[in-house]
Order: structure tokens, then sequence, then C-alpha cells
């Protein structure tokens, strides 16, 4: 096996083959990829399931941080992505745009993650693509993931459900994974060990809609943080949603490693925590049924929906531990770029 990625990995040639044979087939291959098809063919919904899909990118750098790493990322955020409709993720695809020169024992290091994760989710890699591009030109390696769930019937979340009175859960610490990825970034050190929060969800999400049928919505909010995921949520519904600034679930390395550089955690992005809005009666049972998770250990009941006054648009507040209330906003352009 070659020792380094060549451009005539990407070929379409021998090169490609024996790529794809000794490093995605030998990580994480199954019937479906092994058959070597252009597309899978996968079996169909029950009667009565609906499909729920899913795609996103992955550019982060550096490939490698505590707590995971690129690989985990892409299937963990796909997975979570399908799941956040209420579906059970069921395939993933992969494509991979690798740099000319991209460590060969790198490449398999990520997909050892990925095959490691995915069977933790109960998902399967079953097609998927390969480019090289020049080198200097791709930054190692992107990743692009796209998932297929299926959706049981009468299951109907999303961020328009939520109503007046309903509660907001988060189901852990926020600002876990940007701090991370930023402090290997800029080669910082901390007193605490600080590592990404990346997890597949999906568990977390079935157990919450097993424990709590007024269950109205997800989102994982990362890009943007929790800020940005409420501010969506509240427009979608046409409502206001406040937050209490003591609930909110925080570890002191992070809020440290926040004020000292100037960032808002609640902007920071996060890769395995998930926003929940829940009807009012079922709050106390969506909250034990995170907590009963490996995942959710730390989570929390943190504010709440209200009406909108029309006059000004949707808001998301945020009641400080002063006692005072500022108006949350949505990030404007990026506080961490490239983690996720």
């Amino acid at each position: 096996m070659d020792e380094t990625v060549m451009l005539g990995h990407g070929s379409g040639g021998t090169m490609m083959k024996r790529i794809i044979d000794e490093v995605f087939f030998a990580a994480y291959a199954g019937e479906e990829l092994l058959r070597g098809d252009d597309a899978a063919v996968l079996p169909a919904p029950a009667p009565g399931e609906r499909l729920a899909f899913s795609t996103d990118s992955f550019v982060v750098t550096p490939h490698f941080f505590p707590g995971g790493d690129i690989g985990r990322l892409a299937v963990c955020g796909t997975v979570n992505d399908v799941a956040t409709s209420g579906a059970t993720p069921r395939y993933l695809s992969c494509g991979f745009v690798l740099e000319e020169g991209f460590p060969i024992s790198d490449l398999k290091r990520i997909c050892a993650s990925m095959a490691e994760v995915a069977k933790e989710a109960g998902v399967h890699l079953v097609t998927g693509d390969t480019k090289v591009v020049n080198r200097g030109h791709g930054d190692g390696v992107y990743i692009n993931t796209a998932g297929v769930g299926t959706l049981p019937e009468g299951v109907n979340l999303g961020g328009a459900q939520c109503k007046p009175g309903d509660k907001v859960l988060v189901s852990g610490t926020l600002g876990d994974h940007g701090i991370t990825i930023m402090s290997c970034r800029e080669s910082l050190s901390f007193k605490a060990d600080l590592k990404s929060d990346a997890a597949p969800l999906n568990h977390l999400i079935a157990d919450v809609l097993a424990a709590a049928p007024g269950t109205r919505c997800f989102r994982d909010p990362t890009r943007g943080g929790l800020a940005s995921t409420l501010n969506e949520l509240a427009a979608q519904s046409g409502t206001d949603i406040t937050v209490e600034e003591d609930a909110v679930p925080v570890k002191l390395a992070v809020q440290g490693a926040c004020d000292m550089l100037g960032y808002d955690v609640l902007q920071v992005a996060n890769e395995g925590k998930m926003v929940c809005i829940v009807a009012p009666e079922d709050a106390d049972a969506a909250l034990a049924a995170m907590r009963a998770n490996k995942y959710g250990a730390d989570a929390a009941i943190i504010g709440e929906v209200s009406e909108m006054q029309p006059e000004r648009g949707s808001k998301v507040f945020l009641r400080t531990a002063f006692g005072g209330t500022r108006i949350l906003d949505m990030l404007v352009g990026e506080q961490l770029p490239r983690i996720c």
C-alpha cells in the first residue's frame, strides 16, 4: 500500500481500486458497499413509514483532536441531523476529497473511527466516492456524508411546532467542541483537559420520544451554537424564547477559556449536544430520559417558550445571573472558523 495519497488514487484506475479495497472496504464495508455498484440497493420503508434525508460536509482543522477526529465528526453530524426529525438513521454515504500527499495511515485512522461510531449508532456506510486534488489545494481531507433514515407514521417534529409554555432542554454542557478545536489549533493549554463532545445522539433522541410524547422538536446546536439554534426555532414558530443563564450547563474550563478569549459560549459550536423543545407536562420525563443516556448526564431544563410581541417579531432573551435580561442574538459571521 502507498504511504501517501497520490493523484492516481483519484484516477478511476488500479490505484483508486487499491485505496478503495485496502482503506475504505477494509474499514467499514458491508454487503451493500462490497457489491461495488454505482448505487446501493436498499430495503424500502415499511407501509406508513417515510424517509428522512440529510447531507453535510466537514472541513475541520486539525483533523485529529481530543475526543475525536474528522471521521467521527462526519458520521455523528449526519446521524444527528437525520435523528432530529424523529427518524431512525439507517444508511450513510461518504465522499472523500483528499489532497495529494495526505498520509494513508491517517486516512486509515479516520476510516476506523468512522466504522466505530457508525457501529455505535447502528448505521451502515453503503456508498461513497473519492476525489484527489493537487497538493496545496485540499487541506488534507474534506468529507461529505449524506444520511437516510426511516420515520414512523404519525411523527411530526419541527421548529414550527413550538408553543408558548413549552420548555427548552439541552442534553449537556455547551462549548466543549468549539473550544477544544480552538485550543488545539492555536496550541493553547489549559489546566483542565478539554475534549470534543462529538457523539451520535440518535439513541438519546429515541429515548426522549418514548418517554415524552409531547416533544415538539430537536435541533443540534452546531455552528452558531445555542444562540443561533434558539433564534431559528423562535422564528420558525413565531414565538419568543427566554433562557436562564444560571441553568445552562457549561464546564468551568470552557467558560474560563471563553472569558479569556472573548467568546460567548452560547455562540460556540457543539457536536454532541441536542436542544429539545417539549410540552411543559412532559419536560421532567424528557429530562429524565436524557440523563439516563450516557451522553445526557448533564442535561438541564434551561428556558421556556412564550408568546411573541407582533410589533417586534420573534426574539430570544437571556435572563442573566445578575437578574437583568438581554437579547441573545444569532452569531454574525464566524467566531471559530473551520471547526466542523
